[in-house]
């Protein structure tokens, strides 16, 4: 869904990064500077691969489907290498990065800026010639999300938000959708057995009344669907930061509540239980109580 709320004010990022004593960036950051680079290393690195993979740009890391491409690798290379430079005093966690040494994880946990990096999010899709991947960026500030982008290099759209100013796409706000009953509101589940077998089951057993399923196979496109309000809400369980800490508050800035099944906020580290995306807090009890509560299906209503 969008709502029209003219053109998007330009807040640097440095004053987000102002209100940490001892903190002095050395040049103002612009959001839409940024979302200019992670267009640009789309267009390098990413789109010039695309259905042109040699076998040796390929490899597997944990299995057939948790693949890394050259795409991945030099995507990444290149925004690490920008964005650390443009914020100095920054450092970066990429994915990539991680897989070959987990240690980079520490960064977050300490108070300098982080850059979050997912240079191909849905590299199985891309390995495939599927449209459905990402480039997915955070700005992590003392443990809390305060920047995000989430860029789509084949529609060539970047959605992007910054705390406490909006969800933004091209110039247009973006809103997450309206509440509805259960069977109208489009859902992405990514529930396996292993990781949640209780809410699994539950969901096996509401299948006919759940309404249409969003399946995409890529965490950034699904976050995408809910800040333009196409897809309702969403379940995650495999909460990797590069994979959730931009998503999550473009959707709180378009809107949306957001909070771990359990009730614990959703911070941008490793993190372990589950991730419930509503489009309010109401809407978000609501969905709590009828998938871990096992109420009534039928008394989740069309507002909350």
């Amino acid at each position: 869904m969008l709502r029209e709320g003219g053109p998007r004010p330009r807040r640097p990022l440095s004053a987000a990064l102002a209100e940490f004593p001892g903190f002095r960036p050395a040049m103002p950051v612009d959001i839409d500077l940024v979302s200019a680079i992670i267009r640009e290393a789309a267009e390098a690195e990413i789109l010039p691969r695309f259905n042109r993979l040699a076998a040796g740009d390929i490899e597997e890391k944990t299995g057939p489907k948790d693949l890394v491409t050259a795409a991945d690798v030099e995507a990444e290379a290149v925004l690490s290498r920008r964005l650390a430079g443009l914020l100095p005093g920054s450092t970066v966690v990429g994915e990539e990065a991680v897989a070959n040494d987990p240690a980079v994880l520490g960064r977050l946990e300490g108070a300098d800026p982080v850059w979050v990096i997912d240079p191909v999010d849905g590299t199985y899709n891309f390995t495939q010639g599927r449209p459905d991947f990402s480039v997915i960026v955070a700005l992590v500030i003392g443990g809390r999300t305060r920047s995000g982008w989430i860029h789509d290099p084949i529609g060539n759209a970047t959605v992007s938000a910054e705390e406490g100013s909006g969800a933004w796409e091209a110039g247009d706000r973006r809103q997450v959708a309206e509440p509805a009953a259960l069977a109208e509101m489009t859902a992405a589940l990514y529930v396996g057995p292993r990781r949640a077998p209780a809410l699994h089951e539950r969901i096996k057993a509401l299948k006919p009344a759940l309404g249409p399923r969003s399946y995409l196979s890529c965490a950034g496109a699904e976050y995408l669907g809910l800040a333009r309000g196409t897809t309702h809400y969403a379940i995650f369980t495999r909460l990797l930061p590069w994979d959730h800490a931009a998503g999550q508050l473009i959707h709180a800035e378009a809107g949306g509540f957001a909070r771990m099944m359990d009730d614990r906020p959703y911070a941008p580290r490793p993190i372990d239980g589950t991730l419930l995306l509503a489009p309010g807090e109401a809407a978000w009890r609501a969905l709590r109580a009828v998938l871990v509560d096992e109420d009534d299906p039928a008394r989740l209503g069309r507002r909350g």
